[in-house]
């Protein structure tokens, strides 16, 4: 079965909330590694693992961007959306790193911000200012990177990021970036999501939209125009920097330049 085969039958089964059906896509000697619970489970037990999670649990599953692939291993993010009485709290993410053999995984690694934590977040801290954040707390799930070892990954990345740019490149991916620092691409998604509390995509777009803002804010006749700027930070379609943009700063680029450029008015300040 295809990786992108594999990972739309998991997530379906996940949706159609049958513990048998996701079950299946483990292999009979296979291990799932629930990283928030820091837990093991063989096939046999995940069945009763699952059982336990949906009587309490009430999302869709939605995947995100692209399934990552390696020479035995698939990687992907995936959205959990509330529904029900619970749909106005927003989801919270998640990424999955698979090991297959003939067909089926022989280990499953799920990674994910603890919802509980992720709500009480949003509520104490206001709309995120678009910058990916400094600090980095240990309130996430385990890494399974030391702390020596996390560091040496976060000072990598953070020169990658603000030094080289890496973010520019608009075809940039997970097995990519881990490459260039040299490192795995579980430790590189375990540093960012434990470091700085998001996915992968949402990371980079962090970024991509720090840019965008700058240029967004450029007055005169040499102002470059809104696609334009999507491209030259990163982004391959207008489609995706819309809906990043709308998501980190609570605005639409459009509204974002008319209310930057009229703020430079009210204040006098004369064109870039």
């Amino acid at each position: 079965m295809l990786s992108a085969d594999f990972v739309r039958s998991y997530i379906d089964a996940w949706n159609q909330r049958s513990p048998r059906r996701v079950a299946e896509h483990l292999a009979r000697n296979g291990t799932y590694h629930d990283m928030g619970e820091l837990k093991q489970v063989s096939r046999k037990d995940f069945i009763a693992h699952l059982e336990e999670y949906f009587s309490r649990d009430s999302n869709r599953y939605v995947l995100v961007g692209e399934v990552l692939e390696g020479e035995n291993t698939i990687a992907f993010q995936y959205l959990a959306c509330p529904t029900g009485d619970n749909a106005s709290d927003g989801g919270w993410m998640g990424a999955e790193f698979i090991t297959l053999e003939d067909g089926a995984a022989t280990r499953i690694e799920d990674y994910y911000r603890d919802p509980a934590l992720a709500t009480r977040e949003r509520r104490d801290n206001g709309a995120a200012d678009g910058r990916p954040p400094d600090g980095r707390t240990p309130r996430y799930a385990k890494s399974g990177l030391s702390p020596a070892a996390m560091e040496a990954v976060l000072r990598r990345l953070s020169e990658a990021m603000e030094d080289d740019r890496a973010y520019l490149n608009s075809h940039l991916s997970l097995p990519e970036l881990a490459a260039n620092l040299g490192c795995s691409v579980n430790h590189l998604s375990q540093a960012i999501n434990a470091g700085h509390g998001a996915g992968f995509f949402d990371y980079v777009n962090g970024y991509r939209v720090r840019d965008a803002t700058e240029l967004l804010a450029l007055a005169g006749d040499s102002a470059p125009s809104i696609l334009d700027i999507a491209l030259s930070v990163g982004f391959n379609s207008t489609s995706t920097f819309y809906a990043a943009f709308k998501r980190i700063t609570g605005k639409t680029p459009a509204r974002f330049r008319r209310d930057a450029l009229a703020a430079k008015k009210s204040t006098g300040a004369g064109p870039d």
